[in-house]
């Protein structure tokens, strides 16, 4: 195989919320909300590759086959103390210049109020930390919730090949 073939060229963002009396159940409707359920999910680091293409779910989806092993950047949290809020999310930074690449990063955990925009603000960091280059694209998908039972929040981004 070739190993260019292993980068994304394409890829697409989603979050889901899952609850269920089980935490394997509640990660699983999660990923039903996400519409990602039928993929053999593969956690990834934090690159995005040079000239990656964000497109949207749906379109993203008829690139996909179920059973399919997809590469993802996978923010995820489970929780059941009941009433406290959760939350997942996926940032995004990159690069005017499309010769360089840029950087996914996950976060989750306990929802404090501050949360929101870190992730994205973690991605800006790290591109900007290693190249000083103009940021062309940011921001994140942010999910949050509120604990019921077993409760899991899902944020990804996930790459076509």
């Amino acid at each position: 195989m070739n190993p260019r073939s292993l980068v994304p060229k394409k890829v697409f963002f989603t979050s889901g919320i899952g609850i269920a009396g089980d935490p394997l159940l509640s990660f699983e409707y999660a990923l039903r909300d996400a519409k990602i359920e039928k993929f053999n999910l593969v956690p990834v680091s934090s690159i995005a590759p040079p000239n990656v293409k964000i497109i949207d779910i749906d379109k993203g989806l008829k690139y996909l086959k179920a059973g399919q092993i997809v590469f993802c950047v996978l923010a995820r949290f489970t929780s059941n103390e009941e009433g406290k809020e959760i939350f997942s999310s996926v940032g995004v930074a990159l690069p005017k210049d499309k010769k360089y690449n840029g950087y996914f990063t996950e976060y989750h955990g306990y929802y404090t109020g501050k949360e929101e925009g870190y992730a994205k603000n973690m991605a800006k960091n790290m591109l900007k930390s290693m190249y000083n280059i103009e940021i062309d694209k940011e921001f994140e998908i942010f999910r949050k919730a509120t604990v019921k039972d077993y409760t899991t929040v899902v944020s990804a981004v996930v790459f076509i090949l």
